[in-house]
């Protein structure tokens, strides 16, 4: 295994096959930058597509870089690989970023990010599980990956697939919805061990900050009672999100939810924070503003383009 530089990109090759199925972990300051390319490629994915969702994407880089490239057992040239374990993106409508992982992952070209949302493409504004090798399910409307999840590890459990673990990433605003409670709750019953959900805890939804649309907290509390560990984490710190997959692993009397406070828009002044820009693409001038902040740091580092 070598690693390839090209520009601030890292990519792993084995023979001549980039892979995640990885046995050499990366180091964290090397996730970073994938994590901040990632932040770029969603730019770009949006601004050339003229819709989607900006905000939560951005927000979630760190929680998928650090999935792809350390958590996860998952083989990009073998997407259906049966010792794989399953993710699935509840809140589908940020997909952007998966997209932009599984193409760093390796699993189809990056030069295809820019057909998102395009007709016939296989990266439509939802994943489409018939349409792209990898994803798991199909997603649309708020509230099902949970149960999708619950019954996935169920039945790996009645097949004794016992080493094969299912993640669930859902936003906050999608906990207004009733099936994820639905699901928690039998979760809790069967004592799930070998399913991780992880909350998109960013505080915004379309209509604006959760606390004042449908207020969540006690939001540790509630998974509690559902009969959950919980572990609350920054989001945006890839560190943070490996050590609290690998502590759910150890956790075998209940199902684990983390709860990954995260800043939407992360990496972008002017959408950090802001609902607005939960569901809005930015447009060339701001697009170039977006990407001149993520590829100098904030101003920290000059930037190669310049």
């Amino acid at each position: 295994m070598n690693y390839q530089y090209h520009n601030t990109v890292v990519t792993l090759v084995v023979s001549g096959i980039i892979t995640s199925r990885m046995t050499k972990k990366l180091p964290i300051a090397q996730l970073e930058v994938i994590a901040n390319d990632i932040r770029e490629d969603i730019i770009h994915m949006l601004e050339h597509a003229g819709s989607g969702h900006s905000a939560g994407p951005l927000g979630l880089a760190d929680i998928f870089t650090a999935l792809y490239f350390d958590v996860m057992k998952h083989d990009p040239q073998n997407p259906d690989w049966d010792e794989r374990d399953i993710l699935l993106l509840s809140n589908g409508h940020c997909v952007p970023v998966r997209y932009a992982t599984m193409a760093h992952a390796g699993f189809f070209p990056k030069k295809e990010l820019l057909t998102l949302r395009k007709l016939g493409s296989r990266l439509q504004g939802h994943p489409e599980r018939t349409r792209l090798p990898g994803l798991e399910t199909t997603s649309g409307p708020l509230g099902s990956g949970l149960s999708q999840g619950a019954g996935v590890a169920l039945a790996l459990r009645m097949d004794k697939q016992l080493t094969r673990r299912v993640y669930v990433i859902m936003g906050d605003g999608e906990l207004d919805e009733g099936n994820i409670w639905e699901a928690a709750m039998l979760a809790g019953k069967e004592k799930l061990n070998n399913i991780t959900g992880i909350i998109d805890r960013n505080n915004i939804q379309i209509d604006g900050p959760t606390e004042l649309i449908m207020p969540l907290e006690d939001l540790k509390g509630k998974w509690e009672a559902f009969g959950w560990h919980v572990l609350e984490i920054n989001g945006n710190d890839i560190e943070a999100v490996i050590d609290a997959c690998e502590m759910a692993k150890a956790i075998h009397e209940k199902p684990v939810m983390i709860i990954a406070h995260t800043i939407p828009g992360k990496g972008v002044d002017f959408m950090e924070n802001d609902f607005h820009w939960h569901g809005a693409p930015p447009n060339h001038e701001q697009a170039v503003k977006a990407l001149h902040e993520l590829r100098t740091l904030g101003g920290k580092i000059r930037s190669e383009h310049e």
